[in-house]
């Protein structure tokens, strides 16, 4: 069975006219009653750096959360953000980005890898004492445009690193969508069977002609937890100037349509939000 995870946080923070926040209840309304396992709503960052998820309180405050299965995660980049993420019932997910680019940590965070993983720590205690869990994104998890050494070893260092902590959920993040079938394929079959205790997923970005090695590559090797984003809408705007867009979601459909896999996804709900996503997106 897959699972599932909705990214309009991501798909919208990389557009630079803001987006209303009625239009952004609306639509994180409409996508609540798909099915998705867990919807990434926003951030608690400085608004400077992303203005784009300035409203994140009133949209959290607003959404129609209790009628729905499906839970909430926001985007912390630091202890402060985290503290104000606890304080909302509605947040079950806390997701910490952490790169093994030193540079892209930088540009990111503003801290060091060492120092992200001293954040980590304190985050995970904070989730703990507060009924939260702590996601962790490994981002630059396939490489990164930087020059910035990167191999499987490097990943595999940080993920033991990040084990220790606490956290039991890691998603392997290809920021700027330069994950290959064959890499895609060497850390999964590494890492799920040497961590059982991991929930694995995939957070892919791509281009149209090489989404569906990827999805397959993914998935042969023992992931089933992917985040998508419909249309392929955003990317990171703190990685590089050209954004490459996330995985539709849509193609993930098509991919476990095609492969008689599972998922929970009410098709209808999931048309509606496609088209609604036309009147949200510029």
């Amino acid at each position: 069975m897959l699972k599932l995870i909705e990214c309009p946080r991501d798909a919208m923070q990389g557009i630079k006219s803001f987006i209303p926040t009625n239009v952004k209840i609306n639509y994180i309304n409409q996508l609540l009653t798909v099915g998705f396992d867990t919807l990434d709503v926003g951030s608690f960052v400085s608004p400077k750096a992303i203005p784009q998820m300035a409203d994140t309180d009133t949209v959290i405050q607003s959404i129609l959360w209790q009628e729905s299965k499906t839970d909430l995660l926001v985007i912390i980049a630091n202890t402060r953000g985290a503290i104000q993420a606890c304080q909302y019932e509605q947040i079950a997910y806390l997701g910490f980005p952490f790169s093994i680019s030193q540079t892209f940590q930088l540009r990111n965070t503003n801290s060091t890898i060492e120092e992200s993983l001293q954040r980590v720590e304190e985050i995970q205690n904070l989730c703990v004492k507060s009924g939260k869990q702590l996601i962790i994104y490994l981002s630059m998890g396939f490489g990164n445009p930087y020059g910035d050494l990167w191999n499987a070893e490097i990943v595999l260092h940080w993920i033991e690193k990040i084990y220790k902590l606490g956290i039991r959920t890691i998603s392997l993040s290809d920021t700027i969508g330069v994950s290959n079938p064959f890499n895609i394929e060497y850390l999964f079959s590494q890492l799920i069977p040497a961590y059982p205790e991991i929930e694995f997923g995939a957070h892919l970005h791509t281009q149209s002609h090489n989404w569906k090695e990827k999805l397959e590559a993914a998935y042969q090797n023992g992931c089933a937890r992917f985040d998508g984003a419909i249309k392929g809408y955003g990317g990171c705007p703190m990685a590089k100037d050209d954004l490459t867009g996330n995985m539709p979601t849509e193609f993930i459909l098509q991919f476990a349509d095609e492969n008689k896999i599972e998922h929970k996804i009410d098709t209808f709900a999931f048309e509606k939000s496609l088209n609604l996503s036309l009147k949200v997106f510029p």
